[in-house]
């Protein structure tokens, strides 16, 4: 999951990971949680979650207005 993040956005999304014992293994995307494997049935997310992780990080990126440089 972590190299589809990489491959598909490279360093442009602020994306972390978190597994935890106990189950937990959570997915954050710029400090917000995208997916909690715990409030998800503790199902580890499958390639079909994968996808909509991904659109939703897309839509937040194209939202997204750059930051002029400074010269």
């Amino acid at each position: 999951m972590a190299n589809e993040f990489f491959r598909a956005y490279g360093p442009d999304a602020a994306i972390t990971i978190s597994p935890r014992g106990q189950g937990i293994m959570e997915v954050f995307l710029d400090g917000e949680r995208i997916f909690d494997r715990k409030g998800e049935g503790g199902i580890y997310p499958d390639l079909a979650r994968v996808r909509k992780m991904k659109e939703r990080i897309k839509a937040k990126l194209d939202s997204m207005v750059p930051v002029p440089a400074d010269d």
